[in-house]
């Protein structure tokens, strides 16, 4: 059972967790199963996406990817002209929400099997890589500068 709740009283008293208070409000979004996915963790900084998507075309599916979201749809056209006998799956419209990590990169997509196939990586600027620092066995005082004035004063 999935309840609504409030982080409001968090928000209140944090600072810079914003982000993970909408991530934790937004999961509901997502509380249906279906299409069904899965994600695969490929090496250090690269993932794969795999939603099933049996029954769409290619030009029946988009996937939009801005500021840490991805978003797959899937809408099938209604064809009115056709009367089924017996319809054991009824494939219908859908979207289905990603949260990605900050600097996280779309390479790719493709279609395969009945799959949506979808390659992403994450990226980390140079500035943000872990580095090493050199420790000095003794400060060195800057070089004291004389702005105005006569030194033989």
């Amino acid at each position: 059972m999935r309840t609504n709740l409030d982080f409001s009283p968090f928000s209140r008293s944090s600072i810079g967790f914003d982000r993970i208070f909408d991530l934790l409000e937004n999961a509901s979004l997502n509380a249906d199963n279906w299409p069904p996915y899965n994600i695969v963790k490929l090496g250090e900084d690269a993932y794969r996406i795999a939603i099933v998507v049996a029954g769409f075309a290619e030009d029946e599916l988009t996937i939009t990817h801005e500021a840490n979201k991805l978003e797959v749809n899937g809408a099938k056209p209604e064809n009115e002209e056709v009367q089924y006998l017996h319809k054991g799956k009824d494939i219908t419209s859908f979207v289905r929400r990603f949260e990605l990590a900050d600097l996280g990169l779309v390479e790719g997509a493709k279609l395969q099997t009945g799959l949506r196939v979808i390659d992403l990586r994450k990226t980390r600027p140079k500035e943000m890589k872990p580095r090493r620092i050199a420790i000095k066995s003794e400060m060195t005082k800057p070089a004291s500068k004389q702005i105005e004035g006569d030194k033989a004063a």
